[in-house]
Formats: C-alpha cells, sequence, structure tokens
C-alpha cells in the first residue's frame, strides 16, 4: 500500500489548529488577569471567583466534549472546530457585557460550551495529518496554544486592562477568534481518518460502536487510566497556578496588572514555549531507542518542576533587580525555570494517547480525557486554592494566596511524579504485551 505523504498542507493545518487553540486558550485563561479587577467590582470572595474560574467553566467543557467528541468521529472536524471557535468568540465579547457576577458567571460557561468542541477533535486531526514516529514534535507545536495564550492574552490582557478596564480586554481578544475560525474553514483540509494505521495495514473501522462499549475498552486499559489520573493532577495545580498567580504577585510582590500580566506572560510564556518544544523533540528523540520515554520525560519534568515552583512562591518580597525603573522580583528567576519544565507532560502524553486510541474513536476517547481532566483538575483546581486562601487568611493575612499556592505546587508536582511513575509502569506492560 502507497504511504500517504504530508507536506505543506499537513503544516498549514497544524498552524492554523494552534492559531485556534491559542485563541481558546486566551480566552479561557484571560480571567487570571481580570480576577483581581473582576472580584473588586462585584464585591465577591476568593472562592467565589475560584468558582467562576474553574468549575462553573469546566462543568460545562468537559461534560459537553463527550457528546460533541462522538460527533466530530462522524463527521468533518475542520469544519465542526471552525463553527465552535466562533462560537467562544462571540461568547468571549459578551463577557465584556456582564452587569454583575451571575450575568458574567452565564458568559463564561457559554465560553465553555464552544471551547467543549475544539481539543479532541484538532488532536484527532493532528494524528490523522502525520506519521507515529513524528507525533511528539507536532503535539509539541500544536501544545504552544496555551503557552501562547498565557504570553499573549496576560500581556496584552493586562495592558488592555489596566489601560481601558476588564471590560475592554474581554472584548479586544474575541476579535481574532472569529479571524481563526474562518481561515480553518475555508483554507484548510480535512485528513482522511485513519491514513497512517491503513497504510501499516491496519483497518479505520466507521464509528458504529456503542459509547459504552467504547467507555469500557478506555476503563480496562491501564494505561489510559493511569495516564489520565497523572494528567489529573497537573491539570489540578496547572490551572490553579494560571488563574492564582498573577493576583499572587499583585497582593504579595505589589506589582500592577500590567507588570504582573507582562512577567507571567513573557517570561513565563516564553520558558513555557521553550520548555513544550524541548519535550516533544526530546520525547521523539528519546523514544527511538526506548519508547518509554513518551512518558519517562513527563516523569522528569515533574521531578524537575517541584522545587522550582516551592521556591518560587515563597522567596519574600522587596528583593528584586532594577531594569530600569521597573522592578522585576528575584523569584522570577525561579518562575523560569519552574515554567520551563511543568509543561513537559503535553506534548508526549497526546503523541502516546494518539498511539493508544484506534483512529475512528480518538475524539470520543480524548474527549472523555479531556472531561476527567478538565472537570476534576481544571474545575476543582482554581476553586481549591481560592478556599484555601480563604482559610488561611486568618494566620498569614495578605500572604494567604502565597501558601496556599505552594502548598499546592508541592502537593500537585509530588502526587503528580509518583502517577507518572505508576503510568510508566503500565505503558512499559502495554508495550510488551504488544511486542509479543
Amino acid at each position: 500500500m502507497t504511504q500517504p505523504v504530508h507536506g505543506w498542507r499537513s503544516h498549514y493545518a497544524l498552524l492554523i489548529l494552534l492559531f485556534v487553540y491559542t485563541m481558546s486558550f486566551i480566552d479561557r485563561q484571560i480571567m487570571g488577569i481580570l480576577v483581581q479587577p473582576i472580584k473588586q467590582e462585584f464585591g465577591v470572595s476568593d472562592t467565589a471567583m475560584g468558582l467562576l474560574t474553574g468549575l462553573a467553566f469546566a462543568l460545562f467543557y468537559s461534560v459537553l466534549a463527550i457528546p460533541f467528541g462522538r460527533y466530530a468521529d462522524r463527521t468533518n472536524r475542520r469544519n465542526f472546530v471552525a463553527y465552535c471557535c466562533a462560537a467562544w468568540s462571540v461568547m468571549t465579547a459578551l463577557c465584556s457585557m456582564a452587569t454583575g457576577f451571575w450575568t458574567l458567571a452565564l458568559a463564561r460557561m457559554g465560553v465553555a460550551v464552544g471551547e467543549a468542541g475544539g481539543g479532541a477533535p484538532s488532536i484527532s486531526m493532528i494524528a490523522d495529518h502525520y506519521p507515529p514516529q513524528q507525533r511528539g514534535r507536532a503535539m509539541s507545536i500544536y501544545m504552544l496554544g496555551p503557552q501562547l495564550g498565557i504570553l499573549l492574552g496576560l500581556v496584552l490582557g493586562g495592558w488592555i486592562a489596566q489601560h481601558y478596564g476588564w471590560r475592554s480586554a474581554f472584548l479586544t481578544m474575541s476579535v481574532p477568534g472569529v479571524l481563526g475560525a474562518l481561515l480553518l474553514r475555508f483554507t484548510s483540509v480535512e485528513p482522511r481518518r485513519g491514513t497512517w494505521e491503513m497504510a501499516a495495514g491496519g483497518a479505520a473501522a466507521p464509528a458504529t460502536e456503542s459509547l459504552r462499549v467504547v467507555l469500557r475498552d478506555l476503563w480496562a486499559s491501564r494505561s489510559f487510566v493511569s495516564i489520565t489520573v497523572a494528567v489529573m493532577l497537573m491539570n489540578f495545580i496547572g490551572y490553579g497556578i494560571g488563574i492564582w498567580t498573577p493576583a499572587f504577585l499583585v497582593r504579595s510582590h505589589g506589582m500592577t496588572l500590567q507588570s504582573a500580566g507582562a512577567v507571567m506572560g513573557i517570561v513565563g510564556g516564553l520558558a513555557a514555549v521553550s520548555g513544550a518544544l524541548a519535550s516533544g523533540w526530546l520525547s521523539d528523540a528519546l523514544a527511538k531507542r526506548d519508547p518509554r520515554w513518551r512518558l519517562g520525560v513527563p516523569l522528569l519534568g515533574c521531578l524537575l518542576t517541584l522545587p522550582t515552583g516551592v521556591a518560587f512562591y515563597l522567596m519574600p518580597a522587596g528583593d528584586a533587580w532594577m531594569i530600569g525603573s521597573f522592578a522585576l522580583p528575584r523569584a522570577i528567576g525561579f518562575y523560569l525555570l519552574f515554567g520551563f519544565t511543568a509543561v513537559w507532560w503535553t506534548a508526549p502524553v497526546y503523541a502516546v494517547l494518539a498511539g493508544l486510541i484506534v483512529p475512528h474513536r480518538r475524539a470520543t476517547a480524548l474527549a472523555v480525557f479531556n472531561l476527567v481532566i478538565t472537570l476534576i483538575g481544571g474545575g476543582l483546581g482554581p476553586l481549591a486554592v481560592g478556599m484555601l486562601s480563604d482559610l488561611l487568611v486568618p494566620h498569614f493575612g495578605n500572604e494567604a494566596l502565597r501558601w496556599a499556592l505552594a502548598t499546592g505546587t508541592a502537593a500537585g508536582f509530588l502526587l503528580g511524579s509518583l502517577a507518572f511513575a505508576l503510568a510508566l509502569r503500565a505503558y512499559s506492560q502495554s508495550l510488551r504485551r504488544h511486542a509479543t
């Protein structure tokens, strides 16, 4: 059978999907830089803001991801992702018109509904655009979306919020998403489903099986379950960090919204971009020697991230580098190291999942995966940090958020290391079974 060919069309589609993913993350994470002014205007607690930025969003995002994933396994994925991108961009614009906490919550739920149809079908498309041996690198490009979203969303969002208010930030950031939807729908291609598996002699079966069968097989896969648990823990602390770190820089280091956004966006974003690319290339290179490195790289990332993350949050205020008139806290040095290794799990994990899941159920299975990691990890992470911060106020006052983030970081990456070690063991057993 003739090998399928990928070239500029695949690379172009990957870049457009990256742009769409970046916009989804800007629309999702812009709340991080806007927490403080929204909290002050609406007069709500950290717990309420944690609920708004975490569970309320994640509930709709994760639950709807499964029916959307099932639909994407049966239809044109390119068109579906484009329509979802247009929908969440419009809902982001509506956030700027909120008259109170609950109207903002309804608009954020609308953003979640739109974004529920973006991730899993996009990853399914990338797996069909690229052969297995190149998927780590391809996924590392796609997984730049969150990092670029942080960089652009926090820097631009912080600047707009500082000068024009938080409502203008929402409205401005909604516009590029509509452009991304149009580019994806009218200029990119939908790849043939299962093209590389068929070239290797496999069959791309139609998606006629029931959801119950898919769920049963996923539950029976120790590799899938253990990877899901590990990433759930990464999302738990990752979303908590992403939402609350700008507020931490404002409260504990006395930074303005604009400067906090610039630090998180430029320093953290560039570090995460470099880390995401490094993990994809590293996992592809090491997997040629031993495929277990696909999960060994995320494990190594967790172990390296734990000490630098705790050091970042616990380093005292007042110690800063002066860059002209701008005071940059020395703690940012640890944040640079922290941001580089904290994302080492993203590209390798999705490359592993693309290989474990058969093509005709990829979008469905990835939607199930996203449900667990988003609902439990992303949904409860910001809420848990907000609640812990409120609980620690009697003991630490204005520094309560610092200790909440430090505690969450230490626990999250320690448990994440253990979970990836267990996932590596299950994956090794799976590889041995397939080799015999």
